[in-house]
């Protein structure tokens, strides 16, 4: 899937314009809702699990203020998938640059 246009509460994937936060998965891009706003626990990687990627890559927003919890960021590390955690640009480019070669997945947070 290729991303384009990143600024704050807006990018385009694949040419589709989203202004809520996404989750860019090899089998499409989805919504991406948490269960707490700036913070990323176990349960809202089950999507991005669920497609068994070798990567994932959370953006954390425009500033940075989302954070990954040690629970979430554990989970993904005992299952043997490389995590990066970036600020959301930082994380498009990351993305665009690595999904190329490897089973990758990005979940986005647009603001903040």
């Amino acid at each position: 899937m290729k991303l384009t246009g990143y600024r704050f509460g807006r990018i385009e994937v694949d040419g589709e314009e989203w202004t809520r936060d996404v989750m860019v998965l090899p089998s499409g891009a989805q919504p991406w809702i948490r269960k707490e706003g700036h913070r990323v626990h176990p349960e809202d990687l089950q999507a991005a699990l669920a497609e068994n990627p070798e990567l994932i890559i959370v953006g954390t927003g425009y500033s940075g203020v989302l954070q990954v919890t040690s629970e979430a960021e554990n989970l993904v590390k005992e299952r043997g998938i490389e995590l990066l955690v970036l600020k959301t640009g930082e994380a498009v480019e990351a993305y665009s640059e690595l999904s190329h070669t490897r089973r990758a997945c990005a979940l986005l947070h647009l603001t903040c």
